[in-house]
């Protein structure tokens, strides 16, 4: 792996891109300070200008070298949980180029967890930039076989870190008059947030000029037309003429007979069906069906989340 590692260093020095793991999801990464390897990101994702980056820094210490009035909220998150898939958006410093911010002022920021990632961040004498490593609006890669067919003939390097531990992208909290707001829904829930700050507004909409990534209702979907369902028996019934798949939380009282089924956990529990979700979404996107049907969520904890992005697949069926 210290080869791979190497290798990774010398393409990123040398203005390109790589994949990396991340325990969120895979991401597409390049020096953030580097305007022109940045603008690869976006060629290679078919990315619109319009929707900023996320900036991956290696420490907590690192922080004030990209943000600047950083206020005493933010740090107490960021001393809560990172590493880890929060995103904090924050005042940038005159060395993030426009092209990482969609030309705002503010900039996203975060540690992530994973240990390869880590270890490639202490190598370098910058942090990376990495949106999610796939065409723009597709199911994000949880997996590198994911990104191998998604992006593969367009970089050089993927760097495989195994299946991504969280599974759905990070939370994303900014700040508006000092008051914490939520961008985007994600692996830390909005309770668990709240216990550490206290309430938080909501602002997790679609926008023609975004906050923060993750906030267009153009996301996260499959090519196979798809749908949510509360009743998944009244939704086979519906479709009885068509092949379907069906992606579960719970585990059906009836039997399924002739249907692509993809049970996401055993026992209900939330963090494994959001570890399973994408890779559920990508497996049955590759079997030619008709319709993926996918069983709604609690509306309790990540659930909120996970129901957004399948909210957002459903509403962005190419």
């Amino acid at each position: 792996m210290n080869n791979l590692l190497k290798k990774a260093k010398e393409i990123l020095n040398n203005g390109d891109v790589v994949a990396i793991p991340t325990e969120t999801v895979y991401g597409l990464a390049a020096n953030a300070f580097d305007k022109k390897a940045i603008q690869k990101i976006f060629d290679i994702k078919n990315r619109p200008l319009y929707n900023p980056l996320i900036v991956h820094i290696k420490s907590i210490d690192t922080l004030e070298a990209v943000a600047k009035d950083i206020p005493p909220m933010a740090i107490k998150l960021a001393e809560t949980f990172w590493p880890g898939p929060l995103t904090l958006v924050l005042p940038k410093k005159e060395i993030i180029p426009e092209i990482v911010t969609s030309g705002k002022n503010t900039v996203g920021v975060r540690v992530p967890a994973h240990p390869l990632t880590q270890e490639l961040l202490h190598k370098l004498d910058f942090p990376l930039a990495a949106p999610s490593a796939n065409p723009f609006g597709y199911i994000s890669p949880t997996t590198a076989e994911h990104v191998k067919k998604q992006l593969g003939d367009k970089i050089q390097l993927i760097l495989d870190g195994g299946n991504c531990e969280k599974g759905i992208e990070s939370t994303i909290i900014g700040f508006e008059n000092n008051k914490p707001i939520l961008y985007r829904v994600g692996a830390i829930s909005k309770e668990t947030i709240e216990n550490c700050i206290g309430a938080i507004e909501v602002k997790n909409k679609a926008a023609a000029s975004p906050d923060a990534p993750g906030m267009l209702s153009k996301h996260y979907s499959p090519k196979t037309k798809f749908e949510i369902s509360n009743n998944i028996e009244e939704s086979i019934r519906i479709n009885s003429n068509k092949n379907v798949g069906c992606i579960l939380f719970k585990k059906p009282k009836f039997e399924l007979s002739n249907q692509h089924c993809i049970l996401l956990t055993k026992n209900q529990n939330l963090e494994e069906a959001a570890s399973h979700l994408y890779a559920a979404m990508h497996q049955m996107d590759n079997k030619k069906l008709d319709l993926i049907i996918a069983e709604k969520f609690p509306e309790i904890g990540i659930g909120v989340s996970l129901n957004d992005r399948l909210q957002r697949a459903q509403e962005t069926t190419f």
